[in-house]
């Protein structure tokens, strides 16, 4: 692909050569991206640039395997001149940007026609923080004042009505004011409403939390206090140079997610509706973040262009999972991407340049051809792929996704990660930015990932290590900045050995990545409970009508205090329907554990049903502030429970 400027946008071409494309000279592949290179110019020895203490040293990181990769690239296409398939990336109108973003993030009915029934979005807005609020504010104003230019008929609210109102509501978790310091808490006493249930507030400085007294190390991941409240805090701070400094695998900083008694959070741990709201705040998080550090944030927007509707390379994720799911129901990754990764693993991962040496041009072309027609038949001869042949097929099959595996819409936010100032800043937005990859992107990114790091374990053998594998695989999954315009030289080679750090970034932090901040879960809680409040307002007015309130509060009543009346004090009651023991009451303990709940399930065995392992099922926290979460195995049991005791506590198999 190339980008050229356009009335229209910024376009981006995708050649599809006869025959599948494939890496022979002379056959231009589709789903190329590149960039305004001269390579017949050569970075000056001792060129000065100007250093961002985001990334490391750029005369200190090599940079010669990623133009070896971008040159392999550019040869493999040759002389061809086939015919190009526009992706246009549009840019959006005044405003346009804005409303969108609001629509993405939830909150389309702070303007238009459905301006007047935002209810939903009030008890929404009623969790934000105020860097939150304040990136959603600026977006609403912007829509507001483009919307009366424009002369819309329909009401359009004022943006200050909009927060008045948020602020005035019962339920609020904001009172207005602009605090130093913003940090979730869990406040252990009744709500306003006397309903038994955990209290989420925000606290300023002088209302010292635990977490305050507790010591933080640079290398801690905190995962309580929203992103870009710590990024507000730290703006003036004299610690803002930490985490700044050199090249080299051993000198990216060993960042660690401390404890959390209540449990880690990964993403799929979370049910469908939660992981929406998920999904918004981690939207309008990243954008306070990016606003607070003075990076532009701007989702693109690909125009919808005719694409394969079968194949293997060059087809949408979505159909190549719809078409896999329909041999192996509910696969999440691409069959083909599964079986390139097995082919190259299956000879060894200690050949030396594994992933730098390209495969023979010819062959690769010969065999992306035979695996188009041959691969779902299963008819296809593995034995004819050698090692270097597989991996140049597997940078192949992400080169020619239509759309980029990071997306369009998010890929100049994750190549901007590099602008950031602080190393841990860089990883937060990347955390956000991975939980609002879709589904398919996101676990095959994982699956690469992960393969990447096998490869980089085997570094003492086939010389790989994490610089090499991320300076051949940066060109593979970002674009370069094309748009029309001529770049000098120097930012060239500041984008590519920004793209270099992030793709290191993503490969060393992956574990964390997948991690949903703790702040963002308990906004979720928030949002559930003020949810349920007003449900049951609209049910006590139903009760009215029908004339039926006694028998209601009654009933009401007794679900209320389903634990006060069937279990003691201080003790839950487990469900495990797939076990022997399908019910048990337990004391909670200062030290129990998640774990060690479902171990002691698991230890009432029984011949009359299936034996399932420990690794097989989880306990899961169902109802209360939360929809569905499946509990890691460190979770403190009594920290959880005062959390949400509304909860109901299900032991079953983990569904993938």
């Amino acid at each position: 692909m190339s980008w050229r400027s356009s009335s229209r946008g910024v376009v981006l071409t995708a050649y599809h050569p006869s025959g599948g494309g494939g890496d022979a000279p002379g056959g231009r592949r589709s789903g190329q991206y590149t960039m305004n290179h001269d390579h017949s110019k050569k970075i000056p020895d001792g060129a000065s640039f100007d250093r961002s203490g985001s990334q490391d040293s750029l005369d200190e990181l090599s940079l010669e395997d990623y133009w070896k990769e971008l040159e392999n690239i550019h040869e493999t296409r040759g002389n061809d001149h086939e015919e190009g398939v526009a992706l246009v990336v549009k840019e959006p109108d005044e405003g346009e940007l804005e409303e969108e973003w609001l629509k993405e993030a939830g909150l389309s009915n702070l303007f238009g026609e459905s301006s007047s029934d935002s209810q939903e979005s009030m008890v929404f807005l009623s969790t934000l923080t105020r860097t939150q609020r304040a990136a959603v504010e600026k977006r609403v104003e912007t829509v507001t004042q483009t919307l009366r230019k424009k002369n819309k008929q329909h009401q359009i609210p004022d943006v200050r009505d909009i927060f008045r109102l948020q602020n005035d509501s019962k339920g609020k978790v904001c009172d207005g004011s602009e605090p130093s310091t913003v940090r979730t808490s869990e406040n252990k006493n009744e709500t306003h409403d006397g309903t038994k249930g955990p209290k989420f507030n925000i606290e300023t400085d002088e209302q010292k939390s635990p977490l305050e007294v507790m010591p933080s190390s640079d290398t801690d991941i905190n995962l309580e206090i929203p992103f870009a409240e710590q990024a507000a805090n730290l703006k003036d701070s004299s610690v803002g140079n930490m985490c700044k400094g050199g090249g080299g695998d051993t000198l990216l900083p060993n960042f660690r997610l401390p404890k959390d008694k209540t449990g880690t959070t990964k993403i799929g741990d979370l049910a469908p509706q939660d992981m929406k709201k998920v999904y918004s705040l981690a939207l309008i998080e990243l954008t306070a973040l990016y606003d607070i550090l003075g990076t532009e944030f701007k989702q693109q927007k690909a125009v919808k262009i005719k694409t394969k509707d079968s194949g293997l390379f060059g087809v949408p994720l979505s159909i190549l999972l719809e078409q896999d799911q329909k041999k192996v129901p509910g696969t999440k990754i691409p069959l083909i991407f599964q079986k390139l990764i097995a082919q190259i693993e299956e000879t060894t991962l200690e050949t030396e340049g594994l992933l730098r040496i390209p495969g023979v041009a010819t062959r690769v072309k010969t065999l992306c051809q035979e695996l188009e027609a041959k691969f779902y038949e299963g008819t296809f001869n593995w034995e004819n792929v050698k090692q270097h042949d597989a991996a140049s097929l597997l940078k192949l099959f992400i080169r020619e996704l239509p759309q980029p595996l990071l997306t369009v819409e998010y890929l100049k936010a994750f190549q901007d990660v590099q602008n950031l100032p602080t190393r841990k800043q860089q990883l937060q937005a990347l955390n956000l930015l991975v939980i609002l990859l879709p589904e398919a992107n996101r676990d095959t990114l994982k699956v690469l990932l992960e393969f990447l790091q096998r490869v980089i374990d085997h570094r003492d053998k086939n010389k790989m290590t994490l610089k090499n594998v991320a300076m051949v695989m940066a060109p593979n999954l970002f674009t370069f900045r094309g748009f029309g315009s001529k770049t000098i030289e120097q930012s060239e080679f500041v984008m590519a050995a920004g793209t270099a750090n992030v793709m290191r970034f993503m490969i060393q932090y992956q574990k964390l990545l997948w991690t949903i901040p703790k702040f963002i879960v308990n906004q979720v809680r928030k949002q559930n409970t003020e949810r349920q409040k007003k449900e049951k307002k609209d049910k006590a007015m139903k009760k009215l009508l029908k004339k039926m309130a006694y028998d209601r509060e009654k009933h009401e009543k007794q679900e209320k205090t389903p634990n006060d009346t069937d279990v003691p004090q201080g003790v839950i009651r487990v469900q495990a329907p797939h076990l022997s023991k399908v019910s048990m009451a337990i004391q909670l303990t200062e030290e129990l554990k998640a774990g060690d709940i479902v171990a002691r399930f698991l230890s009432q065995k029984s011949g009359n049903v299936q034996t399932l392992n420990k690794e097989e099922v989880f306990l899961y926290e169902i109802g209360g502030n939360i929809g569905e979460r499946c509990l890691d195995d460190d979770t403190y049991m009594k920290d959880l429970y005062q959390l949400n005791p509304n909860a109901e506590w299900v032991i079953k198999p983990k569904q993938s």
